[in-house]
């Protein structure tokens, strides 16, 4: 090896070094891109049968909960939103609470709520709980990309929708 390639294969070793320990360092608990937001739009948990007209979460919906607080809780949500039913507002309640955050009641109405969203949480990231036959909407006015419908009889799905401060939108869907 000559001394010109030796001095650069320790400069790449170097480089590759501070690069691996930069993305130790860059891993955030927010968007990867500053002024990127993310909205995180989940139906919510397992509900109960009865009373009909606004039922409650089941004790596998109350786990359920849970289990979105520990997984959002590197993410720092900044606010949480759910709509008027105790179901939503039951599913939303861990990681509001553990965050010290409120939850606050929005209406369905899944254009408004992307624009507001988008608008009041720039560079945030955001928790949404909604319905099987409102989550889509939601998600497919923040992304503005198709979303197919939810089956009544699924939870867990968690819908990551991430607009960078240019207007581009992402979409990661899987399960919480």
């Amino acid at each position: 090896m000559t001394p010109r390639r030796g001095a650069m294969a320790v400069w790449l070793l170097a480089l590759g070094g501070a690069l691996a320990l930069t993305g130790c360092a860059a891993t955030p608990a927010k968007p990867s891109t500053a002024g990127d937001t993310r909205i995180v739009v989940v139906r919510h948990a397992e509900k109960a049968a009865l009373p009909a007209t606004d039922p409650p979460l089941t004790g596998a919906g109350h786990a359920r909960a849970r289990a979105l607080r520990d997984a959002l809780r590197p993410l720092a949500p900044s606010a949480a939103y759910a709509t008027v039913f105790a179901r939503t507002r039951q599913t939303a309640a861990p990681t509001a609470a553990a965050l010290g955050l409120q939850v606050d009641v929005y209406d369905a109405a899944p254009v408004d709520l992307a624009r507001r969203l988008l608008a009041s949480h720039h560079g945030d990231t955001v928790l949404v709980v909604g319905h099987s036959n409102t989550v889509p909407a939601i998600v497919s006015a923040l992304c503005r990309c198709e979303v197919g419908p939810i089956n009544e009889s699924r939870y867990g799905d968690r819908f990551d929708v991430t607009v960078a401060s240019d207007g581009r939108a992402t979409l990661v869907h899987g399960d919480f």
